[in-house]
């Protein structure tokens, strides 16, 4: 009996193209519904030799409903995402009064909605336990390389015009099978290389502009969609999509496994797969906490001299604080290089394409039950 395809408000139409039934044989854990795999689950314990027979998984072309509100009810206006909210409103004033003072003065930030109290206290403890890896992971780099500006030059290449994005992007939704699902906007006010958020009930991913290399681009959509977007289309099939499923399945949180994913996928094809812009960002964070703003600038040099770069990543550590000659940190972009290390860890005990199968679980879920 052939299974009745519900679809998305905006794939509607006798043109709109149906997933494909799925295999009894196809890991689910969920009657009734179907997988969705990015080709980068395919390539993490393969050898190169292998990725390019294995590497690639055509996923289904259809995306589960997001509900809309009621009609004729005007919904309450979005809260905009955590990353988004923390971009100061007076930022290029502050750097350009940050760059005058030959790189003293302490930028004091002014933002449209400070966050809670309670939301800033939950990122404000840098941690310090990856911090070995992290330097030598950046030692390593400059070894190699010589300065992390020459790093950048050879493997990430030149910054696209919008034109070349464009054609990138379309290229890689169509090998995803996502043309008509993600909505893809370019910007040159992100403080981070992307975000992926919902608006208007659409997946919406916002490009920065700034940080769009020749080589580096297909990673970063890998990690934006081959994995955020896909794992989250997945989780929706699960009987843990919502916050009770968790709770009763008693999931832990998706990361540091999610973005630590996410960031292996985005290096994982590259023919110099370095963990720099992790590794950067958690020793940042972690410096962030005892120093101010000027003093962390001066700080990172040992590993980045172009103070435009060296600003982006103080910014980034220092978001949510207003009065930046004090001590703290935004510690979430500790999460990347955590996630990469714990996954890593473990690589040889995880199925890859059951962890995006499965949507938004830990990584521990499946390390116990592969290990022997």
């Amino acid at each position: 009996e052939e299974r009745k395809i519900l679809q998305p408000p905006w794939r509607s139409g006798p043109a709109a193209p149906s997933p494909p039934m799925r295999s009894l044989t196809s890991p689910s854990l969920a009657g009734g519904s179907w997988m969705r795999r990015s080709e980068s689950t395919c390539s993490v314990n393969y050898p190169l030799s292998l990725r390019a027979g294995r590497g690639r998984m055509r996923p289904a072309s259809s995306l589960p409903h997001i509900a809309r509100g009621a009609e004729g009810v005007a919904p309450p206006p979005p809260r905009p995402c955590l990353l988004v909210a923390l971009r100061p409103l007076n930022l290029e004033q502050e750097k350009l009064a940050f760059f005058q003072s030959d790189f003293s003065y302490e930028p004091q930030f002014e933002y449209a909605q400070p966050e809670p109290r309670g939301v800033l206290d939950k990122y404000r403890d840098g941690a310090g336990l990856f911090l070995e890896q992290a330097v030598g992971i950046m030692e390593c780099v400059l070894r190699k390389f010589g300065s992390y500006e020459h790093f950048e030059e050879v493997t990430g290449g030149g910054v696209l015009p919008k034109s070349q994005v464009w054609a990138a992007v379309r290229k890689y939704l169509q090998k995803e099978g996502c043309v008509g699902e993600v909505v893809v906007r370019l910007s040159d006010e992100l403080l981070s290389q992307a975000v992926m958020v919902v608006e208007s009930c659409r997946p919406t991913l916002t490009i920065n502009l700034g940080g769009a290399r020749q080589h580096w681009l297909e990673g970063m959509l890998r990690h934006e969609i081959g994995t955020h977007y896909l794992r989250g289309v997945n989780n929706s099939l699960q009987p843990w999509a919502s916050a009770d499923g968790r709770k009763q399945f008693g999931l832990k949180p998706a990361n540091p496994t999610e973005e630590g994913l996410a960031s292996l996928h985005s290096v994982l094809l590259r023919k110099q797969p370095y963990l720099w812009r992790a590794a950067l960002l958690y020793y940042t964070v972690f410096h962030a906490a005892s120093m101010s703003f000027s003093q962390l600038f001066g700080h990172i040099a040992r590993f980045v001299h172009d103070p435009d770069v060296r600003w982006e990543y103080c910014l980034r550590a220092k978001r949510g604080q207003t009065d930046t000659s004090q001590p703290g940190c935004f510690s979430k972009d500790q999460v990347y290089l955590d996630g990469i290390l714990r996954i890593l860890r473990h690589r040889r005990n995880i199925d890859f394409k059951m962890l995006t199968s499965l949507g938004k679980v830990s990584v521990n879920i499946l390390v116990l039950v592969n290990c022997p």
